[in-house]
This record gives C-alpha cells, structure tokens and sequence, in this order.
C-alpha cells in the first residue's frame, strides 16, 4: 500500500486572538518523507493543553501555516524501516515534539522513541488526554526531584486542579509514599483535586497560612504551575536543602530567596528530550509503564470535556475554554 503525502490539517495562519480569523483554517499539508524511526498515525482523538495557545498567539508568522496539537491517541498506518517498538494497526498515545507539525490533522508523523501503546482500559478520547501532562508529572517527581517507591516526605502541588498538577497527585501516590498538598480554590478544583489524590487541598491566596495549617513543619519539595510572586513563599515553607519544579514561563524571577536554605529550582519542559536527545526512548518507556498503571486501576485519565470532530469550530470552542481558565480536567477532542 502506497504511504500518503498529504493531510487534512487545522492550522493557524498568522498568529493571534482566539477569535482572529486566521486562528484556525483548514488546509491540505504535504506530509514529510517517513523517517526511519516514524510512524504514521491516524489520528483518532487530541486533547488541547495552555501550550498550544501560546503557540497560536506567539509563533513567527514566517513558520504558517502552524498546525498546532500535541497530545494525540491513533492508530499506526504506517512505519518507517528502523521501527522495532510498533507495527500497522497498534493503537498509539504521545505527545510529540514541538519542532514537528502538531497532531491537529488526519494523519501525523512521530519518532517512535517517544510513543507509547495506547492503554487497553481507554478509549482514545481518555487516552488522548494524558500524555503531555504526564509526561511532565513523571519527569517532575523521577528526574528533577529524583524521587523513588519509598520517597517520603511532602510535595505541595500548586496549580493541583491543573492538567499537571492532577498527575503530579496521581503518580506520587502510585509511585511514592509522599503526602500530597495541592492548592485549589473553587469547590469544583478541591473535589478534583482530592478526587485525583491530594491529601491536602487549600487555597492559594494566603498560600504559607494554608499550607502551614496542613504542613506545620514545612514541605520537601514544590512543583509550580504559577510561580511569580510566590518564590519567597515557596522559601518560607520549603525545608532546608528543598526544591522547586517550575513549568511556567516566570518574566524576571528573582530567586534569591532561596539561598539562605541552599534550596533548587528546577525547570521541567517535557519536550526537551525531543528537541535535544532523539535518540533516547525515556518517554517511550514511561509511556509503557502508565499504560500499565492505567490497565491496573492505578492511575485515571483527566478527560472531562469532549469535543465531537477536529474541526475548525471544536478547536476553537477547546482554546476558548482553556484561555477561560474555568475547565477543571482536560478538553479532548475525537475525529467524526
């Protein structure tokens, strides 16, 4: 069977507003040649993350037509001649790398090394909705804060009703024995929040206050979804030798607050293995172990709201919604 060389795509044309009207076109791409570790998906559902409207409002109008997406669920159509981890009809999960063409298409090229096989428990709409935010949980907790089965101790999670911050409880709780405090306002934030495994939930604007009620000692360790004006407070509860993961993107951080405890700041960007280290299959392999999590009962997908159709006008309903800044849970969207 010949491999196609088009798609169907939605794409931004020049960047801007939500509501611009270049934001979201539909366009027919030429698919790249299929490298030797790719394979061609069949894009079944995506799932819409704060990053991809940064992306639309900021990218170089040179670079459009844009497509944007990056989490997706599918079924491999095609492979190209190193592949040794998929065959034609796997079903497939990931999020990709943000040096290639975005899954908002019908068909769509990723590196194997950072695919895993979709979770048997899911369907592709659940499925759709994990990778992006789990991969960075898992990278948070086992990377920058080195944590292991028997870590214990106390993470505060803030930003815990977020995409991330709902991971970041899930895999602490399946994977260590720390205790969650995580920050969330509205009583639809605290439900989630606690209903994904937080400990603790408390509200975020008196942030030492609340968390002291919880934590009188302190935590050990901080994943920040929001981090400016919050590194003195992060200082103040952090116990000596602590450390924050920040995946924001923080204007000027002054983060001399943190010495006189000889605290760390991390960043986590979860597409730094794509873009720099191509060659390890890292993401791959935490992919296979959350399918297996996900199989046993151990961990839940954090699709809330689904979209009928990768369309124009589903697009960008899902943008909307997660500019609003209301959605509690991720948006998905599925193929017709």
């Amino acid at each position: 069977m010949t491999t196609p060389t088009t798609t169907t795509a939605i794409a931004a044309l020049r960047p801007g507003a939500v509501d611009a009207p270049d934001s979201f076109a539909t366009v027919q791409l030429d698919l790249a040649p299929l490298g030797a570790h790719d394979l061609l998906v069949d894009v079944r559902a995506v799932s819409v993350n704060p990053v991809d409207g940064k992306v639309r409002a900021s990218f170089d109008a040179a670079e459009g037509p844009k497509v944007l997406g990056f989490d997706a669920s599918g079924v491999v159509t095609a492979v190209g001649g190193a592949v040794t981890r998929f065959a034609v009809g796997d079903e497939v999960y990931y999020a990709g790398s943000i040096a290639r063409p975005g899954t908002n298409a019908e068909l769509h090229l990723v590196d194997e090394r950072v695919v895993g096989p979709k979770p048997r428990s899911l369907d592709h709409a659940e499925a759709a909705a994990l990778p992006l935010t789990t991969i960075t949980a898992w990278e948070t907790l086992f990377d920058r804060l080195g944590l292991a089965a028997d870590s214990t101790g106390t993470i505060l999670v803030v930003g815990g009703a977020g995409g991330v911050g709902s991971m970041i409880a899930q895999l602490a709780r399946a994977r260590t024995q720390l205790t969650v405090v995580a920050t969330g306002a509205r009583p639809e934030s605290v439900e989630w929040a606690t209903s994904m495994g937080a400990h603790h939930v408390v509200d975020h604007h008196d942030l030492v206050a609340a968390v002291r009620e919880v934590a009188p000692d302190g935590v050990d360790h901080v994943f920040s979804a929001f981090s400016e004006g919050n590194v003195e407070a992060y200082a103040e509860l952090l116990r000596v030798h602590g450390a924050v993961v920040a995946i924001d993107d923080p204007v000027g951080l002054d983060l001399m607050p943190l010495k006189s405890k000889a605290q760390t700041w991390h960043w986590e960007f979860m597409f730094a293995r794509p873009l720099h280290l191509p060659e390890d299959a890292y993401q791959h392999d935490l992919l296979v172990e959350v399918s297996r999590l996900v199989d046993a009962g151990r961990l839940r997908t954090t699709a809330t709201t689904r979209l009928q159709g990768i369309t124009e006008d589903t697009l960008r309903e899902a943008h909307r919604l997660i500019e609003a800044g209301s959605v509690v849970g991720k948006v998905v969207l599925t193929r017709d």
